[in-house]
């Protein structure tokens, strides 16, 4: 299957609606959206002309990158999508000048995170009701 890479300066429909599916109506999360969006830089995966998967991206800085809200549909699970989503967050920051990202994993997608060249940073910390780590990676 062949999948279309897009990164806006915008929040998009497809993008709210992905986030809505998987933090809010699977995983409970209230405070989803944020001001960050504002001035984040999106990832989309589109199978076609539909939204399937997202991620975001932004910085204090310019140096070190945060990532973050990488949402993935259920269908589209399994099949590398999330990575395809941190892969090219990675490569945008790479092209702004960053030289690390950092993120708040939930702590059950954590290995996720290692495979990708993650490494954990601090103590465990609640977001919201969900067990979460700060992982970190140099680019």
């Amino acid at each position: 299957m062949s999948y279309t890479i897009r990164i806006s300066d915008q929040l998009e429909d497809g993008c709210i609606k992905i986030r809505q599916k998987v933090f809010v109506e699977e995983q409970g999360f209230k405070q989803e959206f944020d001001d960050i969006d504002s001035i984040a830089y999106h990832a989309l995966i589109l199978d076609g002309e539909s939204v399937i998967a997202t991620g975001r991206l932004y910085t204090d800085d310019n140096l070190l990158y945060h990532i973050g809200r990488i949402a993935v549909l259920p269908a589209y699970r399994g099949k590398h999508i999330g990575q395809m989503v941190v892969s090219a967050l990675e490569q945008k920051a790479v092209q702004c000048g960053g030289t690390s990202i950092f993120l708040s994993a939930q702590c059950r997608a954590a290995n996720f995170y290692k495979k990708l060249g993650y490494t954990e940073k601090g103590d465990i910390y609640m977001d919201e009701y969900c067990p979460h780590i700060t992982m970190i990676k140099n680019l």
